[in-house]
């Protein structure tokens, strides 16, 4: 008889090698993990601060947007050129989407940069706040910007990997077991459909 195997079962996957396991999900690395998350967390809460309280209010403010809308300007001049430092369709989403609503955008960078330094800072989420740390990056590299955010892309990534244990002396101790990851439950939802599941029985 033939029987047909199920489709999980005939899934192919390549298994963790034991380098990455120990650099990314091993919990005797997470002091080398604590000195990059707090390094990144820090660049970016005092990037952000300084934006928060400039004292002519270019990103947040009177004067909100005219910061970002200089450095835009001056990113579309970047375009020219056989080999430009700011790509043609990354300079229509600048010019078409970011300069009208420049003030929008400038409290986003600000509150952005903010909350992932918070984030990294205090190992909360590391990974989702190393996540949009590195966007950010990318996004002022496509803008023609290097300064720290090639030091600070890289990191980022490495965060991203380690999400599992960057945040081990941090809050994701114990905030990723309480709420889990997708696809997983934590704790507290367990306790919580334990609950539900209580209450429906005895209906």
């Amino acid at each position: 008889m033939n029987v047909k195997t199920p489709a999980r079962a005939r899934t192919s996957q390549i298994p963790e090698p034991t380098i990455a396991r120990l650099l990314f999900a091993d919990t005797r690395l997470a002091p080398v993990w604590l000195l990059i998350r707090l390094y990144v967390g820090y660049q970016w809460l005092h990037a952000g601060y300084e934006k928060l309280t400039n004292p002519a209010g270019v990103w947040v403010g009177a004067q909100a947007g005219a910061a970002l809308t200089g450095f835009v300007n001056g990113a579309l001049k970047k375009t020219a050129g056989e080999h430009p430092d700011v790509t043609g369709w990354y300079a229509g989403f600048l010019k078409e989407i970011v300069l009208p609503h420049a003030a929008l955008f400038s409290s986003l960078v600000t509150v952005g940069e903010i909350l992932v330094g918070i984030g990294l800072i205090l190992g909360l989420f590391t990974g989702i706040a190393a996540f949009f740390g590195g966007l950010m990056n990318a996004n002022f590299l496509l803008a023609g910007t290097t300064s720290i955010n090639p030091i600070l892309f890289i990191p980022a990534t490495w965060l991203v990997l380690a999400w599992r244990v960057a945040g081990y002396y941090g809050l994701d101790r114990w905030a990723l077991p309480l709420l889990g990851v997708p696809g997983v439950a934590g704790s507290l939802f367990k306790r919580r459909a334990a609950r539900l599941g209580e209450a429906k029985a005895q209906v």
